[in-house]
C-alpha cells in the first residue's frame, strides 16, 4: 500500500511539473509572435497598438527632426534585442497630429511608455540607448 500511495505522489508530482512547463513553452511562444521590430502606428490603430502588449514604448518622432534620427537607430535596435518584453512603435507626428495632441507632446523625440495600455512615462530629447534600456527595463 505504501508503494502504491508513493507511486500516486511521484504521478501528481509529475503531472504539476509537466503543467507548469506547459506554461512556460506557451508564454515562450507567444512572446516570440512580438514584433522585432518598431511599427509604424498612426492615429487609426494607436489605442489598439498599445493596448495590445503589457508593455509598449512610442518614439514620437518627425521626418526633418534631427535629434529623432540619432534615437530611431537606437529604437530599431532595442526592438530586437527585448523582443518578448517589449514591443516598440513608431508615430510621425506630423502625419498622427491628434495623438501628438491627445499626449501634449510639445518636443521631439519623445518616447511614451504605455504598461498595460496605460502612459506610464515619457523620456524627451536624444538621449542615449543605456538611458532608454534603464528606464524601459525599470517597467519589466
Amino acid at each position: 500500500m505504501k508503494y502504491l500511495n508513493d507511486a500516486r505522489g511521484s504521478m501528481d508530482e509529475l503531472e504539476e511539473i509537466r503543467k507548469r512547463r506547459m506554461e512556460e513553452i506557451k508564454t515562450d511562444l507567444e512572446k516570440t509572435n512580438w514584433p522585432a521590430e518598431a511599427m509604424i502606428i498612426s492615429d487609426a490603430d494607436f489605442e489598439d497598438f498599445v493596448s495590445r502588449y503589457p508593455l509598449v514604448v512610442v518614439d514620437c518622432w518627425a521626418e526633418w527632426c534631427g535629434p529623432c534620427k540619432r534615437v530611431g537607430p537606437i529604437i530599431d535596435s532595442l526592438a530586437g534585442q527585448m523582443q518578448g518584453d517589449v514591443v516598440f512603435g513608431k508615430l510621425d507626428t506630423d502625419q498622427n497630429q491628434v495623438t501628438a495632441r491627445k499626449f501634449q507632446i510639445t518636443a521631439i523625440p519623445t518616447l511614451l511608455v504605455f504598461k498595460n495600455g496605460q502612459l506610464a512615462d515619457r523620456m524627451v530629447g536624444a538621449l542615449p540607448q543605456v538611458s532608454i534600456q534603464e528606464k524601459i527595463k525599470s517597467y519589466l
